[in-house]
């Protein structure tokens, strides 16, 4: 069967509107360079639980702020969090890879357990910190030593690594790596709803460089089930101001709310980069049947190489704070 003729360029226009008797957690990570090409990543983080009444009041059950700077290697320099927990301190030198995931269930446990909003945040500066760089490409007409770096540097072989990096894909060159064919972005709504001020956390006027990985989870009740509405978005900035989307899904779901079990899900690709990206995106329904609880280590075992697309991925990983979630609704 073929597939579409372009990536899809579809970004959420605005939050759903929140549901009554409904709690929604947002989180935000802001990345920027403070002293430039070259330096430090730092990086900026915000999570909220908000509970919406049967009546529509709102309730914030949740919350955190989470600071921290990487160095060249990705190696955690300096990290703060509000409010502070112990163990935070034990993950300063460690490699904000895949193995900084382990390193978090070592020092912080009862983040990892109860699924607290700093643990999203942590979980995402692997993630975060690898995807940083992609803002840069947005202003390498504009700044010479961006473009003298990205002509220069080392050629990766990506072949394999994902759905839109499959044999034969159009984002490959022959040898295996990026072929340099423009990614696909687009130009999306304010992430926030101006018709609900509450509908999102307070978020951070960008630097003029940085990109911003954004999640919303929302959960409900129904008939003995869950519903999730749950959205993943990566962005940064262009220089006239413009903020673009480079990756962006939605994933729709139910769930059994006593077992806590994923009934199904689908995964709606907003925004991907090239025309093969979206090919992974049936996969997500192969996750049906799973403990919520273990989706961080389920998907990745399950969704791997071109089955999987790195962006849906952390998506759906993020519906293990489905539970978490369902344990505050209103009653």
């Amino acid at each position: 069967m073929t597939g579409p003729a372009t990536p899809p360029s579809d970004p959420v226009v605005a939050p759903p509107v929140r549901r009554p008797g409904s709690i929604r957690r947002t989180s935000t990570v802001l990345m920027f360079w403070p002293d430039g090409l070259g330096t430090d990543l730092h990086l900026k983080g915000r999570a909220r639980d908000l509970r919406t009444s049967r009546d529509g009041a709102a309730e914030v059950v949740g919350h955190s702020d989470l600071y921290a700077v990487t160095g060249r290697e990705r190696d955690i320099l300096r990290i703060e969090a509000d409010p502070d927990r112990p163990g935070l301190q034990g993950l300063v030198g460690c490699r904000a890879g895949g193995g900084l995931r382990s390193s978090i269930s070592q020092e912080l446990p009862e983040e990892v357990a109860e699924g607290t909003p700093l643990y999203l945040l942590l979980d995402d500066l692997a993630g975060s910190t690898l995807i940083s760089g992609f803002a840069f490409l947005r202003w390498a007409d504009h700044v010479p030593e961006i473009r003298r770096r990205l002509d220069n540097g080392p050629r990766r072989v990506m072949r394999g690594t994902c759905s839109g990096f499959r044999d034969g894909a159009s984002s490959l060159a022959s040898d295996g790596s990026i072929s340099g064919l423009r990614q696909n972005v687009a130009h999306p709504g304010p992430l926030a709803d101006r018709v609900d001020p509450l509908g999102w956390h307070e978020l951070d006027d960008p630097p003029e460089i940085a990109m911003r990985r954004a999640r919303r989870i929302d959960v409900w009740a129904d008939d003995g089930e869950l519903g999730i509405d749950a959205m993943f978005r990566d962005s940064c900035w262009d220089p006239d101001g413009r903020e673009v989307v480079i990756h962006e899904y939605q994933m729709l779901g139910r769930a059994d709310r006593a077992t806590g079990t994923l009934l199904s899900v689908t995964a709606h690709p907003r925004v991907l980069p090239y025309v093969e990206c979206p090919g992974a995106a049936p996969n997500a329904s192969w996750m049906a049947g799973t403990d919520l609880r273990a989706m961080r280590t389920e998907v990745l075992q399950r969704l791997r190489a071109t089955d999987c697309c790195t962006h849906l991925n952390d998506g759906l990983r993020s519906l293990a704070e489905v539970p978490v979630l369902a344990a505050s609704l209103p009653a």
